[in-house]
């Protein structure tokens, strides 16, 4: 009951509760058993392929996740716990940033990366569960994905999400902004979202190779 995202008990004070709200995902059964393996799964795929080496962009990644759930969730008062719609999120940035990848579920079907959060969504309604935090999820995650990596090719490789550079100074990163030996300065990233992908997937694809989710 301390936990749950309240506005309420916000106005109260109670400002832990923007951030301990992402941090439960219900008793334990199934539902519960599905979300941990996944969250663990793709936060991982996350964290060695895309964001290798850029644990700050990681980082912002989550943080403006959060922002956008916290804001939807204004429009969804039922929903109290935002860690399932949290985890949805990665799962559909990865899809779109491995969208050549092959999936197979459970040996009955292949399918392409992008169709993965709709597969999810139709399991978690066979499971039960309501499948508004994970169109959430899927939502906060398309405007980070279009704001990311869409947006920059419609303008030039103009972008909105900047990362902090307080972010970079925490975790001891690069920072594209920073000044280069010739004095100039570097606005690109080790990972430029713009550059063609090797058959559209991540070109370090350390886990997951076997598409089997």
């Amino acid at each position: 009951m301390k936990l749950y995202y309240s506005w309420e008990g916000i106005k109260r004070l109670q400002l832990w509760r923007l951030l301990t709200n992402f941090f439960y995902f219900g008793p334990f059964g199934m539902d519960f058993l599905f979300h941990m393996f996944f969250l663990y799964r793709y936060c991982k795929l996350l964290e060695l392929n895309t964001f290798r080496g850029r644990s700050a962009d990681f980082v912002f990644m989550l943080l403006i996740g959060g922002i956008l759930l916290i804001m939807l969730s204004f429009f969804t008062p039922t929903i109290k716990f935002l860690g399932p719609s949290l985890m949805f999120m990665m799962v559909y940035v990865w899809a779109r940033r491995n969208e050549h990848q092959l999936m197979n579920f459970l040996g009955l079907f292949n399918f392409r990366a992008p169709y993965l959060p709709w597969i999810f969504l139709g399991f978690s309604f066979l499971l039960g569960t309501s499948p508004v935090t994970d169109i959430l999820g899927v939502i906060a995650g398309h405007c980070y994905y279009y704001f990311e990596d869409v947006y920059p090719q419609l303008t030039g490789g103009s972008r909105i999400l900047k990362t902090p550079a307080l972010l970079y100074w925490i975790f001891g990163d690069w920072n594209p902004l920073q000044n280069t030996e010739r004095g100039g300065w570097r606005i690109q990233r080790d990972w430029n979202p713009l550059a063609p992908r090797r058959g559209g997937a991540d070109d370090l694809a350390m886990i997951g190779d076997d598409g089997i989710f």
